[in-house]
């Protein structure tokens, strides 16, 4: 004899009913999500790269469409174009002297025919480290086989990795223009994006807030990446042009660590000067080329004090270090292209975060009302 269901029991049933069908349901949808995640995660540095070229170029280009009479697509083709010729193809030239300078010294050193000059005897009188780097010095010119073999583990792990980055500055380069390429097609449907990009955050945060997280993300990234990122990449490519130009050994990697120093904010005039110091000291050069060598080495080196008012504007809002930070993680974790990708990312982390701490409704309401008027 079956017992008719009470109340409670009816009420549990359909309770566990509906528990079970949540369950289901956000089992689907995380599968979908782990799947689609893994479909498209190959792609994931291409897209944001190529998002955060279209946010940071969009005011350009749309500069650039309404002298054209609003044909969009038209100034994003141009504007690509115009970006491959200025920055794509000068990259290309750097890291192909990146990759020839790398081989070369690995090369040398395998083979014993790397000659080191003889230090002056100035360097001697270096503070604190001038007698160990003139003995350091003064034994590799002397006997330089030696010296690597007594350090040949150190550099055989260094020269396998720098071999390894060396082997995928070539897809990185692909990978850029590609982004790039991309970018082009993002801007040429800006205004949709921007409405898709809002309904997102409003979606996510809120009405009331979406917008401004929007706004907030925008402008973040145009700041990070013209303020800061721009102003090394197009010092970066100075200084190396001008290396390359004056024959200067290594000059993909020095404009590597001018690249480097310009994120971390530091002068590039400690790339430039020493620089500078062996065209004088080599006796290569003559002495106008030494003199002009040397004025385009000064000036590349303190480009950034002129385009950082004109880029970066009041400056960023987000401390130095959560930049550098993001800048070297993201290098390590997904080389040259991450290094922008990652001091961006994690500087806009960073706003939205304390954007949030700030807009603490507790702290609001237990705030005292204004005193009347």
């Amino acid at each position: 004899m079956n017992l008719p269901e009470t109340p409670d029991q009816a009420l549990e049933k359909r309770w566990s009913a509906r528990l079970l069908d949540v369950f289901i349901r956000a089992g689907l949808v995380l599968a979908m999500t782990m799947l689609c995640y893994k479909i498209f995660s190959p792609f994931l540095p291409l897209m944001l790269w190529a998002l955060i070229l279209a946010v940071t170029l969009y005011p350009i280009h749309r500069q650039i469409a309404r002298r054209l009479g609003g044909k969009e697509g038209l100034a994003a083709t141009l504007l690509v174009l115009v970006g491959i010729v200025l920055i794509v193809a000068p990259t290309s030239v750097l890291l192909s002297s990146l990759g020839d300078s790398t081989y070369d010294l690995v090369n040398h050193v395998r083979d014993n025919t790397l000659r080191i000059p003889e230090p002056s005897p100035r360097v001697a009188d270096w503070p604190i480290v001038g007698n160990k780097v003139h003995r350091l010095w003064s034994e590799m010119h002397s006997d330089l086989p030696v010296v690597v073999q007594s350090m040949q583990p150190k550099i055989g792990h260094l020269a396998r990795q720098s071999l390894d980055i060396v082997a995928g500055t070539g897809s990185k380069v692909l990978q850029f223009l590609f982004s790039f390429i991309l970018a082009g097609v993002i801007m040429a449907f800006g205004e949709s994006g921007t409405k898709a990009a809002q309904a997102i955050f409003e979606r996510i945060i809120g009405i009331d807030r979406g917008k401004g997280f929007a706004h907030l993300s925008t402008a973040t990234i145009r700041t990070v990446a013209a303020g800061v990122l721009g102003i090394a990449a197009v010092q970066a490519l100075l200084i190396g042009s001008a290396l390359l130009l004056a024959g200067i050994p290594f000059a993909g990697i020095l404009s590597l660590v001018a690249l480097v120093f310009g994120i971390a904010q530091l002068p590039a005039l400690l790339v430039t000067l020493p620089v500078i110091g062996y065209i004088w000291y080599s006796g290569d050069y003559g002495t106008g080329a030494a003199v002009g060598y040397t004025v385009l080495l000064l000036v590349c080196g303190t480009v950034d004090n002129v385009l950082k008012p004109l880029l970066l504007g009041r400056g960023v809002e987000a401390p130095m270090p959560v930049i550098l930070l993001g800048a070297l993680g993201g290098m390590a974790t997904t080389g040259i292209l991450g290094m922008f990708i990652g001091a961006t990312l994690l500087a806009l982390g960073y706003q939205i975060f304390m954007w949030w701490v700030a807009n603490n409704p507790d702290a609001r309401a237990g705030q005292d009302p204004p005193p009347a008027a």
